[in-house]
């Protein structure tokens, strides 16, 4: 596997796992061919011109989209089941890490990938907890004839979501500590990061320092807190220029996701600092 650590602004990286073997149908879990099955499904829906099920992608993609992109990271992960950690263990599966070295040393890629893999444990475990205790309620709803009962089935996809983020992160603490991963500085990274970092030599700190990671439940993963303000690294432009660079067609939804959050959380975090200076001026 290949673990790409990708900065998308001065303080938050996106992960994303590169699978470059794909098991035979035989010998992929249940979760693994349900998980196909349901992608195989949404997707027939889509390609529907009208109708319940053309609605229900709609909105399904608009909330699919608000998800934490932190989340889709790790859920990128395979869950580490009792053959893969025997292959690891035994040196068959070899493991990358992949960062640009120009904004994340060398010495911190692995704590880096530790601390994205272990920051969200606490906040997984309890919205894991909560779709259990949704469900229940949700299940009278397919009393209604005609139309799916779709909180319930919304409430069973995030408490999958919570686990699979979970079975992911617990994976990269299992190669972290074992030391089962092959740093791999990318060239190809640096090429393109290197024109996007900040000018000024007082703010090109290092992206992703684990020593300085914060938590937050809306999705947004300080992972450089510094003095410095918060800027964007990458563009939908240059998120394009990578995937083509890196050729993983499938890493391009990945990032169109996680820099429309970060902008988003920019946007919102200036316009509540905006709101703040201008309450405490007086008049």
């Amino acid at each position: 596997m290949r673990f790409f650590l990708l900065p998308i602004s001065t303080r938050r990286t996106l992960l994303y796992c590169q699978k470059l073997q794909v098991l035979p149908t035989k010998k992929q879990t249940l979760v693994d061919r349900a998980t196909v099955y349901g992608a195989k499904l949404w997707a027939g829906w889509e390609k529907k011109e009208d109708g319940w099920q053309k609605k229900v992608v709609v909105y399904g993609n608009n909330l699919l989209r608000r998800i934490p992109y932190e989340e889709w990271g790790l859920k990128s992960v395979p869950p580490l089941s009792s053959r893969r950690r025997q292959e690891e263990i035994l040196g068959k599966d070899k493991n990358y890490l992949i960062f640009p070295e120009t904004i994340i040393p060398t010495t911190k890629a692995t704590n880096v990938l530790r601390t994205i893999g272990t920051e969200r444990e606490a906040l997984h475990k309890t919205r894991l907890i909560w779709c259990f205790v949704g469900m229940p309620i949700s299940a009278p709803f397919a009393l209604v004839p005609v139309i799916p009962n779709l909180p319930f089935f919304y409430l069973v996809y995030r408490a999958w979501s919570h686990w699979r983020a979970l079975a992911g992160g617990r994976h990269l603490k299992f190669l972290c500590d074992r030391n089962f991963l092959s740093l791999a500085p990318s060239p190809i990274l640096d090429t393109i990061y290197s024109p996007l970092l900040p000018s000024s030599p007082a703010s090109t700190e290092p992206v992703a320092d684990p020593e300085k990671a914060k938590s937050s439940i809306d999705g947004g993963s300080d992972i450089s807190k510094g003095d410095q303000e918060e800027r964007m690294l990458l563009s939908h432009d240059n998120g394009r220029q990578l995937v083509r660079a890196l050729e993983i067609p499938e890493l391009e939804v990945e990032l169109e996701r996680a820099i429309w959050q970060v902008e988003t959380a920019i946007r919102k975090k200036k316009e509540e600092k905006t709101k703040s200076s201008d309450t405490t001026q007086p008049k």
